[in-house]
């Protein structure tokens, strides 16, 4: 069977939890997802291609025409619960050039959203299948049955699929062993274009190397879901194909909490230093999990910056969001991890239950006294899946994610009920102020100025800075303008490939 994974562009949305300035700025990242989906099919015997086409910029009719081309029998898009309608269109459109083109391929769609709103994401007519959970088990069966001219698909595990107007989702009884997984096919990216807003050194690439988190924020999808690690050996294995076949020297993992399973990040940092990997990565951590020796360790073995998850300078708020830490936590960490020799991002939420001017206003103060290297501060949203979720449909009496899946909504700014004395206006307006307090100040700039290391980083920094301080990021939304040049000549490239 041929499988073609089609990663598409999308723009910015005002439900969006980033201002427009910092989701532009933010980064282009791999769409790791895809590229595992990838490698799973052609572990199965299976030829794939997969075209990023929001990092190369590509549009509907150059990606059909390169998939009139390849011919599949299966196209694959992954469907996040924000970018839902864009999605849609694109598969829409690729869909009914192909079928017209007597190419009648079959559109299967995973992601988070489907384990949420299974059914309604494949009610509509473009989509033929969903992967509802991992892709270990699904997909395979899945193509070996469409291979073998199946009509019935009830013994495909994790499947949404339509026996003629209904929707059937099928049990997923089998465990996932995310130790299993093969190494997501970075072979069919443009590895070299890919950066995140704090990169130095090219290239750069995502990993993912545990599913889950076991603690219980009440603003976080993935809060109290099964933590499924991978092992150190499989880590390091990865990070030396990265480094080794793709020319990785930065990566980002992108786990929820890296630092939980002490021994486990030591077995991972001997291995690294084991294999002499030339690379520098960064995680996310709780300042709860992350002690001193183990930090001194992380930078040993290539470690450069930490993502912690801070959320307020409110004590009140933390421990209304579930969060189970404490200021004083928080301080001693983040010094400790200075004397490591690592950076710090914090990142922080604006909008939260009980938010005023004045818990802003001591937050931003709170993390200017932790002298971070970067913050970032959301606007809370409520995701699906989450407590606030649950509290902001109880509160309107309507799901605004399950009409927006459905195609009977409008982008919007979603109601936060759990704000008495703030509109979502002054949200956004809080959110804006807090990064412009926070790096206006003379001598953190000077600080900046003097750690750069490259003009493309100089010219990212301070073009970021003055979006934010002088037009909102407002106008035409493009992602991560940096690249723009090298994208064009790659994306010249892709078209002589694909004529």
């Amino acid at each position: 069977m041929k499988l073609a994974l089609v990663f598409n562009p999308f723009s910015y949305k005002t439900h969006e939890e980033n201002l427009r300035v910092v989701q532009r700025y933010f980064g282009l990242f791999p769409p790791l997802s895809m590229s595992w989906v990838a490698a799973i099919a052609r572990a199965a015997g299976h030829e794939v291609i997969l075209i990023d086409a929001r990092t190369l910029r590509l549009t509907m009719p150059e990606v059909a025409a390169a998939l009139k081309k390849f011919k599949p029998d299966v196209i694959g898009a992954m469907m996040s619960t924000y970018m839902f309608p864009e999605t849609l269109a694109w598969l829409r459109y690729l869909r009914g050039e192909l079928h017209a083109s007597g190419i009648k391929c079959r559109v299967l769609v995973g992601g988070y959203n489907l384990r949420v709103y299974p059914k309604e994401s494949i009610s509509h007519q473009e989509i033929d299948f969903g992967c509802v959970e991992q892709a270990y088990y699904t997909v395979p069966a899945l193509l070996k049955a469409l291979e073998e001219g199946a009509a019935d698909f009830s013994h495909v595990p994790g499947l949404a699929w339509k026996r003629g107007s209904e929707v059937v989702v099928n049990p997923h009884p089998q465990k996932i062993n995310f130790d299993l997984f093969p190494n997501p096919a970075r072979d069919l990216l443009p590895n070299d274009l890919y950066a995140e807003f704090p990169t130095r050194r090219k290239n750069f690439t995502v990993m993912v190397t545990s599913l889950g988190c076991p603690f219980k924020c009440s603003f976080c999808e993935a809060g109290a879901t099964e933590y499924n690690p991978r092992s150190p050996a499989t880590v390091v294995a990865e990070m030396k194909e990265c480094a080794e076949k793709h020319g990785v020297r930065e990566i980002d993992i992108f786990d929820y909490e890296f630092t939980g399973a002490r021994q486990r990040v030591l077995d991972i940092c001997a291995g690294i230093k084991k294999e002499k990997l030339d690379i520098h990565w960064a995680c996310r951590s709780r300042v709860d999990t992350a002690d001193p020796e183990l930090m001194k360790e992380m930078y040993s073995a290539g470690c450069r910056r930490i993502y912690w998850g801070i959320e307020s300078g409110s004590q009140a708020v933390l421990d209304s969001l579930n969060k189970g830490i404490k200021l004083e936590q928080i301080m001693e960490t983040m010094k400790a991890s200075r004397r490591a020799g690592l950076e710090n991002l914090g990142f922080f939420l604006v909008g939260v239950p009980g938010e005023t001017r004045e818990t802003v206003r001591q937050t931003v103060a709170f993390a200017k006294k932790l002298d971070l290297d970067y913050v970032q501060f959301s606007k809370l949203l409520a995701k699906p899946l989450t407590p606030l979720w649950r509290e902001l449909v109880a509160a309107t009496g309507k799901d605004y994610w399950r009409d927006w899946v459905l195609g009977k909504e409008t982008d919007h700014d979603l109601p936060r009920p759990w704000l008495k004395t703030l509109t979502n206006a002054e949200v956004d307006e809080l959110a804006r102020w807090a990064y412009i307090s926070y790096h206006s100040r003379p001598l953190f700039l000077l600080r900046h100025v003097l750690r750069v290391r490259s003009l493309p980083e100089l010219f990212r920094k301070a073009g970021a800075f003055l979006a934010m301080r002088f037009s909102g990021g407002g106008g035409r939304f493009l992602a991560y303008p940096e690249n723009i040049f090298k994208v064009l000549l790659r994306r010249l490239k892709w078209k002589a490939g694909h004529e």
